[in-house]
């Protein structure tokens, strides 16, 4: 609706995980690096835990947008299916052809692809969303995957990215095992203050028209404060409360959202 008024090709403030939007924070680069580390290294099993809202999905596509091409990805972003289910979705998502239908079929199918896959140089990674709500049997089913190796490295690289309560789950005695094999855990935390105004002009920037830099619309530092108060840094409340206030510029036909602006749009969406 205010895409002429503000010059823009698109929604900046989408609150789907789009990677060409990701946001290079402290936080989700450190993110980053410690994921390509735990992948090129071969470490085996990585775990990014945070808070709804915190870009975690985002992450992991960014992850895989730059990735290098010589690693394959399998990315299960809803792990609600049995434990044969959940192994039929990475066996589909790798593109390996087989007619197994059982656990044990499925699992050789996908060790045979790994060591294709490794003679060739390359490295697969599985990525797991969502991961809180996987069950304790489908965690350790997990773990048997992540013994697929040789006596040299790990054949498959598995990230499970969750809520905090996936770092509960882990602390299980039935898990224990499991644990041990957590080789990198990051916990992504919200936006810091001083990093809002750049998000939100990073944001703007990607929405904007190439002709227009959108420097015409100003966010002001009461905006910035009142909107860091309201989300307490989280990237997806920022989101909604941003796409908003723009929508109530375009009604008051101003290029300035100023405290006002945010503190009434606060009482029309839920951003906690």
């Amino acid at each position: 609706m205010y895409h002429e008024f503000y010059r823009l090709n698109e929604h900046p403030f989408n609150v789907t995980a789009d990677p060409d939007f990701f946001f290079s924070s402290k936080g989700h680069s450190d993110a980053i690096s410690n994921l390509e580390y735990g992948i090129e290294s071969r470490k085996g099993i990585l775990v990014v835990t945070g808070e709804i809202g915190t870009g975690k999905t985002t992450l992991c596509r960014k992850l895989l947008k730059q990735a290098d091409s010589s690693v394959k990805f399998a990315l299960i972003l809803n792990p609600n299916f049995s434990e044969l289910q959940l192994l039929q979705m990475i066996i589909n998502d790798l593109g390996i052809k087989t007619k197994q239908k059982n656990k044990f079929g499925l699992v050789q199918a996908l060790n045979e692809f790994l060591l294709v896959e490794s003679n060739k140089g390359n490295n697969v990674v599985l990525i797991i969303d969502e991961a809180q709500n996987l069950s304790v049997n489908q965690l350790e089913q997990i773990r048997l995957l992540s013994n697929l190796e040789t006596e040299k490295e790990k054949l498959l690289q598995i990230i499970l990215v969750g809520q905090p309560e996936l770092y509960d789950k882990l602390q299980l005695v039935k898990l224990r095992q499991l644990r041990q094999r957590v080789a990198v855990h990051y916990h992504l935390q919200p936006l810091q203050m001083t990093d809002i105004k750049h998000y939100i002009q990073h944001r703007l920037a990607k929405a904007a028209q190439q002709a227009y830099p959108n420097e015409h619309i100003v966010f002001t530092a009461q905006a910035i404060d009142a909107i860091y108060q309201h989300t307490k840094g989280s990237p997806r409340s920022i989101n909604i409360l941003c796409d908003r206030a723009l929508l109530a510029g375009f009604v008051a036909e101003t290029y300035s959202i100023d405290e006002t602006i945010i503190e009434s749009c606060t009482q029309e969406v839920v951003v906690s």
